[in-house]
């Protein structure tokens, strides 16, 4: 079963939150807002949809990358790998 399909709720949770900070970005330039609030709604949607992508690549690289089916631990450069995505993507 792929990891999407075990983390579904969570992961639609997370666009929900996407499509309701890009929304505020539409309304904020609807209603002719400030350019340093529109760009604060960006970046706050940026953020959200980094953090998507975060949680779907660590999932995937430990699930399909990484995870031994026997049950031992995640390695260390790959626990290594998902500190840098996560960081990066910050």
């Amino acid at each position: 079963m792929s990891h999407t399909i075990k983390e579904k709720e969570k992961l639609l949770q997370r666009v929900r939150r996407v499509r309701g900070q890009v929304e505020a970005v539409e309304r904020a330039l609807e209603a002719e807002q400030e350019c340093s609030e529109v760009l604060r709604l960006i970046a706050a949607s940026r953020g959200a949809m980094n953090s998507l992508m975060a949680e779907v690549l660590e999932d995937h690289i430990r699930h399909h990358m990484v995870t031994p089916k026997s049950g031992r631990q995640i390695d260390p450069a790959a626990q290594q790998l998902i500190d840098v995505v996560r960081a990066y993507l910050k």
